[in-house]
């Protein structure tokens, strides 16, 4: 089955360097993405209630992106990326997640839980 890719933007007043910790460090990403989160390497293990997923870093670009790949997504195209976008003329911030739903019919709900969890991140940071 293929997965269906999709994309939100979301403005945040928060410095790019301060919101790139906190898509990038374990212990920040813990305040506000999952319940816990480790790392071992390029291997990152994400648990909410209780239920373990891992994820393989892939790329990592400092101050501007983060990508990962589910561990039991090999056999895919799927990815999920957190970017920070800055506006050239205005300087605002973006973030901006790119993820992959299983159907179609589960993208507004992923793009639901996408929004939650930065409403959380807007919160945790005070933006």
């Amino acid at each position: 089955m293929k997965k269906v890719k999709f994309e939100i933007e979301v403005p945040i007043h928060a410095s790019p360097n301060m919101l790139y910790q906190y898509i990038s460090s374990p212990s920040n990403l813990q305040e506000w993405f999952a319940d816990k989160v480790n790392s071992r390497g390029k291997i990152y293990s994400f648990v909410w209630e209780g239920e373990e997923e891992l994820a393989e870093l892939v790329t990592k670009k400092a101050g501007e992106r983060i990508r990962w790949k589910w561990v039991e997504s090999q056999d895919d195209d799927s990815f999920f990326e957190i970017r920070i976008d800055v506006d050239a003329l205005t300087k605002g911030v973006t973030l901006v997640v790119t993820d992959f739903a299983d159907d179609a019919d589960e993208v507004e709900e992923s793009k639901q839980l996408w929004e939650n969890q930065i409403v959380e991140l807007k919160h945790t940071i005070g933006a």
